[in-house]
């Protein structure tokens, strides 16, 4: 009996699909894509630089631990612009915000409050070149966040920065209006919207 349940559960198993795309708790639908399959089955498009894929430099904040959509970018410095940046663009309608922070690591650029409205102008993620702050409220907002980490110090004040600006980030330049496709396994940015 024990090596018919044996086969049963090796029958079961060797029919699974090699991945899913299905989202798990927290993840949106729109970034079922899985980065490992995408790069996998668009070799071409990696060599010519219409895929990139991101250097691993970030950490993974947000409920939300799939994300994509198109691309905002910002252009900022140790500056406290991202909340009124945020108040001045439009819904969010499932876009990603790209902030270039320089990979400043001596304050944080996104706090809580940012993150949670992020969250509910419809963002569907934040990848920040720079630290964040409120490190449990953030992980509280349904929202994907990547950053370089964490900083206890807010920013300056000066309201100094550059909004739709193609940004440096990770080992590649990124445009607004491209697509990012972030998972788990990494960070990719396209030139055109990516499907299954």
């Amino acid at each position: 009996m024990e090596g018919f349940f044996n086969f049963l559960a090796l029958h079961f198993f060797m029919t699974l699909p090699k991945k899913t795309a299905i989202p798990a708790a927290g993840e949106q639908m729109a970034a079922a894509l899985v980065a490992a399959d995408v790069c996998d089955s668009n070799a071409a498009s990696l060599r010519r630089g219409d895929l990139r894929v991101l250097q691993p430099i970030f950490h993974i904040y947000g409920q939300c631990r799939a994300f994509s959509g198109p691309i905002v970018t910002l252009e900022v410095f140790e500056d406290n612009l991202l909340g009124g940046v945020l108040a001045r663009l439009a819904e969010g309608e499932g876009r990603v915000l790209v902030i270039d922070g320089g990979g400043s690591m001596r304050c944080a650029l996104v706090d809580g409050v940012s993150a949670e409205l992020a969250q509910n102008m419809g963002w569907s993620g934040i990848v920040m070149n720079g630290c964040i702050r409120d490190v449990d409220e953030i992980n509280a907002c349904n929202i994907g966040v990547r950053a370089l980490g964490s900083h206890p110090v807010r920013p300056s004040k000066k309201c100094i920065g550059e909004k739709h600006v193609p940004v440096y980030i990770a080992g590649a330049l990124i445009h607004d209006g491209e697509w990012l496709y972030a998972d788990r396994d990494g960070i990719l940015v396209s030139k055109h919207e990516l499907s299954l």
